[in-house]
């Protein structure tokens, strides 16, 4: 088996993937033809963020299995076409959770103790240090929106310096919440109390301008904001004037809207610390993507699954011609009920009522943290690592198998129960369309198209 490395892999992946007998081949910097020419040959593709997996590319890769990407994002890869051609896509989205979370506390204490700002005085032959009085964060509140794998990092860091820790997250359980010391509230909440806000979601249209104009309005005076997620979820220009004019104390940026960051109102603030897109770049972070991803592209070389694979099936072929319409209708529901559902999330219920029941339910029950999760999160839900995903949030899901349904031949009915009370949304595939047959208390009939729905 050969693989093709196209970006600058850090050693120890190559490495691995040499020492269990697979043939290496580090080729950086290609242009577009030079890789399609290439790709023939590999059984298997490796990139970072530099190359551009193109349609053509994969349709070239004749015997193409797998394209690994060290990294998260794959943005840069045509995974629908790969889709297309059996290539499976594969990341590597846990191995720098522990950067991000550290960079996150490095923007917070340089913020809280003026550190960028007295350097540069003290390096320009000043001696000043009233101006430069900082703020200890013992006592003070840590607000945390977003409780993923990054935010339950910096939460558990957070006990080290004596703070409080606020968060925000509606599918996060309280046992899970508990467990990491952090008390839940709701977003207005967490805005009129934290002293430190610090955003770990990722960039969806459901968080894009999370924090704008009218948010950072109704913070706690003297509040301070990080932002090492995504650039584009806090109002760039808004940041920028509620610092100058005191509403915020200062703020702290590694990622920006528009990257490389030359135009961005945020460079322009003396009270705010900017970085370019940091939170990933340290050498055990880079060491680590690249043995997770090597790791992902041996199992799927070996004919073994991918648990980060992003385009991974989410039903056999076996049980495709039933279970395949009702795939897309879990996650459509789930989706619809995590929209409707308010207050922070208790209990999920799954109940497949017909001849669904008599199947194995793990594709319909991935399908439908997908459409929980997907809202909320960047993380890409399939049928291998959807039940460790939602055990990570304290997500507990029982399920009720009904083979005798009252009305319809099948139907997947998903329940969520929040601190405000209870949603139900149910539904049922005829002829391959989804149809909504029940919310709450009202029985409808709505045919999902594939367009947005009010």
């Amino acid at each position: 088996m050969k693989v093709l490395a196209a970006d600058a892999i850090d050693p120890q992946g190559i490495k691995f993937l040499q020492e269990h007998g697979i043939d290496v081949h580090v080729n950086a910097g290609l242009s577009a033809p030079e890789l399609e020419a290439l790709i023939p040959e590999y059984e298997a593709l490796v990139v970072r963020s530099q190359t551009k997996v193109t349609q053509a590319v994969l349709e070239a890769g004749k015997r193409l299995q797998v394209v690994g990407r060290a990294g998260v994002g794959v943005d840069n890869i045509d995974v629908e076409t790969a889709t297309r051609c059996g290539i499976l896509v594969v990341n590597a989205p846990t191995a720098n959770i522990v950067a991000a979370a550290e960079h996150t506390w490095a923007l917070l204490l340089a913020m809280a103790r003026h550190v960028p700002q007295a350097h540069r005085s003290l390096k320009d032959g000043e001696w000043s240090r009233a101006k430069f009085t900082g703020t200890q964060l013992r006592g003070k509140a840590l607000g945390i929106i977003g409780m993923g794998k990054v935010g339950s990092l910096v939460a558990k860091r957070a006990q080290a310096f004596d703070m409080r820790v606020l968060a925000n997250d509606p599918f996060v359980s309280a046992q899970h919440a508990e467990s990491l010391d952090v008390e839940l509230v709701s977003k207005e909440e967490l805005l009129a109390q934290a002293d430190f806000l610090t955003i770990h979601v990722p960039m969806t249209a459901s968080t894009k301008k999370l924090l704008g104009d009218d948010e950072l309005k109704k913070v706690k005076p003297g509040m301070r904001i990080i932002n090492a997620a995504r650039g584009g979820i806090i109002d760039e220009q808004a940041l920028y004037e509620a610092v100058e004019d005191g509403r915020v104390a200062g703020a702290a940026v590694d990622v920006f809207s528009e990257e490389p960051a030359h135009n961005s109102p945020l460079l322009k603030s003396d009270r705010i610390i900017v970085t370019p897109h940091l939170g990933a770049s340290t050498v055990e972070a880079q060491t680590e993507v690249s043995i997770e991803v090597a790791e992902q592209v041996l199992s799927v070389l070996r004919g073994l699954p991918a648990q980060h694979a992003v385009n991974a099936p989410m039903v056999l072929p076996e049980a495709q011609v039933l279970l395949g319409p009702f795939v897309d209708l879990g996650t459509l529901i789930a989706k619809v009920a995590t929209q409707l559902a308010e207050g922070q999330l208790q209990s999920i219920v799954v109940t497949y009522s017909g001849e669904i029941a008599q199947h194995d339910t793990q594709f319909l029950r991935a399908s439908v943290i997908r459409g929980l999760l997907e809202p909320i999160s960047d993380e890409r839900v399939n049928v291998l690592n959807a039940d460790l995903i939602a055990s990570q949030r304290g997500m507990k899901i029982d399920e009720v198998l009904e083979e005798t349904p009252e009305t319809y031949r099948n139907l997947l009915t998903v329940q969520l129960t929040t601190a405000s009370g209870t949603t139900t949304v149910a539904g049922t595939a005829v002829f391959g369309q989804s149809h909504i047959v029940q919310v709450d208390d009202y029985r409808l009939d709505i045919t999902a198209g594939d367009g947005s729905m009010l």
